[in-house]
Parts: structure tokens; C-alpha cells; sequence
């Protein structure tokens, strides 16, 4: 099982973490968090319906990844689709960030439910609830780290596999690369058991 998701009955999948594994996920879940920031927390006695409505920002994010994560909606070739993406991102990014939010988070507290069973590490085990936010999860730290190191469809040809042990982007190339065999192992396991 190590490294690789296995189904569970009745649903969800398991997998093996060694403790650097899951500190290296449950570090990377964080830095999302802090990079898609802080949700608006109700302010106490505002009707629910009208923070339900409140409009998000218009304009993308200026920092790359951000960007990559929210991205617009339409093309920027004219004025018209301009403002069109513009409408779409007011309305619909705040709950897109909270549900990024929210699957980070889901990686993090089942991280942190697990319990050791020595150095060897521990079986993460999730529901099909879990699976799904984990999903995502694993999909957004991929953009992310994609974006940060400039990956683009022309880098599928194994560049990145060939990087030397001294390349700096070595570190965050493996990582990119371990999310997802990690992702693509979970979207393997949640097919077959459907």
C-alpha cells in the first residue's frame, strides 16, 4: 500500500504514510491556506442571506499561482469578455476560495487524527467525503507548485524527471511529481470502486 491508495468497503480509500510523508503533506496543505488566505468570518449580527450574496473581487490575482487557482472565466481578447469574467469572478471566487479552503483543511485535521504507530508512520484512512476534499487538495498543491516552477505541457516530455541532484527546483519537482502519482492513485482507486 505504500504510497499508493487502496479502495476501502463501503466506500473511500487508504493509504501508507511514513512521518516525513505526512509532514511534508500536512506542511504544503498549510502554505495553500495561507496562500489562498483567510475566509470573510460573519460579523455578528449580519443577515446570513446578505453575506450569502456578497460580492467577491472583480480583478484575477495578480500572483501567478493565484491566478492559476482562480483563473477567468473568459478570454481577455475584448472589452465585452473582459467584463463578463469580471461579473463571473465577483460572484462566484469567494465560495471557490472557501471551498479550496475547506479541502486543505480536510487535509490537515485528517493528518492530524492520524495516530502514529511509531516511525513507520501511520494508514490514512478516508471517507468518500474525505477522498473528494483530498482530491481537490492534491490538485490545487499541483497547480500551485506547477506554477511556481513554470511547468508547462511542452515539460511533460521528462525534463523535469532529468533535473540534476544540485538544481535548487529539485526539491519542490519531486514534490510536484510525488502529488501526483499520489493523485492520480486516489483518482485510480474512488474509479474502480465506483
Amino acid at each position: 500500500m505504500a504510497g499508493h491508495f487502496e479502495a476501502l468497503p463501503g466506500g473511500g480509500a487508504a493509504v501508507a504514510l511514513d512521518e516525513v510523508e505526512i509532514s511534508i503533506l500536512r506542511s504544503l496543505a498549510v502554505q495553500l491556506l495561507e496562500l489562498i488566505g483567510p475566509g470573510d468570518e460573519p460579523v455578528e449580527g449580519e443577515d446570513p442571506l446578505a453575506a450569502l450574496f456578497a460580492e467577491g473581487p472583480s480583478e484575477p490575482p495578480s500572483d501567478p499561482a493565484l491566478k492559476r487557482l482562480f483563473p477567468d472565466a473568459y478570454g481577455d481578447e475584448d472589452e465585452e469578455l473582459r467584463a463578463a469574467a469580471a461579473d463571473f469572478r465577483r460572484y462566484t471566487e469567494k465560495d471557490l476560495r472557501a471551498r479550496k479552503r475547506e479541502d486543505a483543511l480536510a487535509v490537515i485535521r485528517s493528518l492530524d487524527s492520524l495516530s502514529s504507530s511509531g516511525e513507520d508512520g501511520a494508514i490514512l484512512k478516508l471517507t468518500p467525503d474525505e477522498s473528494r476534499s483530498w482530491l481537490g487538495a492534491l490538485n490545487d498543491l499541483r497547480l500551485t507548485i506547477g506554477t511556481r516552477l513554470e511547468v508547462t505541457d511542452e515539460d511533460e516530455s521528462g525534463e523535469l524527471y532529468r533535473l540534476p541532484d544540485s538544481d535548487p527546483r529539485k526539491p519542490m519537482v519531486m514534490a510536484y511529481l510525488w502529488l501526483g502519482a499520489l493523485q492520480e492513485s486516489l483518482v485510480e482507486t474512488l474509479m474502480s470502486g465506483a
